[in-house]
């Protein structure tokens, strides 16, 4: 069961600033420096595995940048040197901690993942391979953040070493692919870029909200949120790989189109249809050329119908397969996706990030009558045998906004 400890844990990663000791022309945070590693990693295994010929433990690498994600939020910002230093030195005491901050909800979770997370921490030779991909993914988001700050205040005392140290780090990771590729800064980095870019789009943009949450950041979660899910549900290999990516990239056209309000698609009939066919347009044409060819054919796959349930059977695609149909296909061969269950996480997503405002004291109409919205459609829903139910209830409506939802209010 995904318990409301671990979805807060998730939503604090939004308010832990990043570089606030530096001149920020924006803000940085956590969450969305975790999402753009996440999306890092994956090129960079997909290259070793398509041009190094080297094998990736996709579900290892997947939990590792969970497992990373969560150590970031009990620890706080910790300047990098001192991180570093303290984990030399203390870093057995410091993973207790951690593990002990998350015992109880990783207990709760389906699967191995509790003992992986342990295993994770304290044995250096378990995804050793998987943990030097995240370790470049991590360098090169950091860095990526770095060539904005140091852009804006290069003469600040002291940041020329970070930069320094920044780049003889990625420098010890040159012999992956993906490094010496995005060294080009052609069209791998264009792409990675492009996702980078996310973080700047806000969500709920048309509102006031605490604590703020872009694009980038919400796919991480909803990344997270579908892998917990597979994790319930049992899934098979392939089908907890296939949705946690396509939760990761389901608003990567947003990148081309910002974040259109579900309002405002929704107030003219056809113009959600019209939004969707200019985002595969531009998408084909802006965004396509500069994937790897290993992996375009795996990112359509991805963000092409994200919220329908689909498999693949001799080499075609299946959509809008029944819920209750897909535990007959949960093998690998099949490529599964559970498109519902990744709606029903990007909405309870939604709902969360409206909810946690409210309660920081943050409301607008706007905020009101998206929860009343999200909750009549999905708050008593269940997929892929997941009680999401269950999981709204955990951000319920405040006595106020539930008064308003009893009296049929928030059309």
């Amino acid at each position: 069961m995904i318990t409301k400890g671990l979805l807060d844990k998730i939503y604090e990663a939004a308010s832990i600033q990043r570089w606030n000791d530096h001149v920020r022309p924006v803000e940085f945070t956590e969450l969305d420096k975790q999402a753009h590693k996440m999306i890092l990693a994956y090129v960079f295994a997909k290259l070793e595995e398509s041009e190094g010929h080297a094998q990736v433990d996709w579900i290892r690498l997947i939990e590792g940048g969970i497992f990373e994600f969560f150590p970031r939020v009990i620890l706080t910002d910790i300047k990098a040197p001192v991180f570093h230093k303290l984990m030399s030195r203390k870093g057995r005491e410091i993973n207790d901690h951690v593990l002990k901050n998350m015992e109880e909800d990783l207990s709760e979770l389906g699967g191995d993942f509790g003992r992986n997370f342990k295993q994770y921490l304290f044995d250096p030779n378990y995804a050793r391979f998987e943990k030097r991909i995240l370790k470049a993914a991590h360098y090169l988001a950091t860095n990526w953040e770095f060539q904005i700050i140091y852009n804006t205040a290069p003469f600040i005392y002291g940041i020329d070493k970070t930069k320094e140290e920044i780049e003889n780090q990625i420098e010890d990771h040159y012999d992956l692919i993906g490094v010496q590729k995005l060294a080009l800064r052609k069209k791998s980095f264009g792409f990675i870029d492009l996702c980078a870019q996310l973080r700047f789009q806000q969500r709920w943009a048309h509102s006031p909200r605490v604590p703020k949450t872009s694009v980038l950041g919400h796919m991480l979660i909803v990344a997270m949120m579908s892998y917990f899910c597979s994790m319930e549900m049992g899934a098979c290999p392939k089908r907890a790989y296939n949705n946690f990516f396509s939760g990761l990239f389901h608003d990567l056209p947003e990148v081309l189109t910002r974040d259109i309000v579900s309002p405002v698609k929704s107030m003219v009939e056809g113009l959600e249809a019209i939004i969707k066919d200019y985002e595969k347009m531009q998408f084909e044409e802006r965004i396509l050329p500069l994937l790897p060819s290993s992996i375009r054919e795996e990112i359509v796959y991805f963000i092409q119908d994200e919220f329908s349930n689909r498999i693949l059977e001799a080499g075609d695609i299946r959509k809008d397969i029944p819920g209750e149909r897909m535990k007959d296909y949960n093998r690998d061969d099949f490529s599964p996706v559970d498109g519902e269950v990744i709606r029903a996480c990007d909405k309870l997503a939604a709902f969360i990030e409206a909810s946690l405002s409210i309660r920081h004291g943050i409301s607008s109409q706007h905020l009101r009558d998206g929860m009343v919205k999200i909750y009549r459609e999905y708050g008593d829903q269940e997929s892929g045998g997941i009680d999401f139910a269950a999981l709204f209830q955990y951000y319920r409506l405040p006595d106020g906004l539930a008064a308003e939802f009893m009296a049929g209010g928030g059309e």
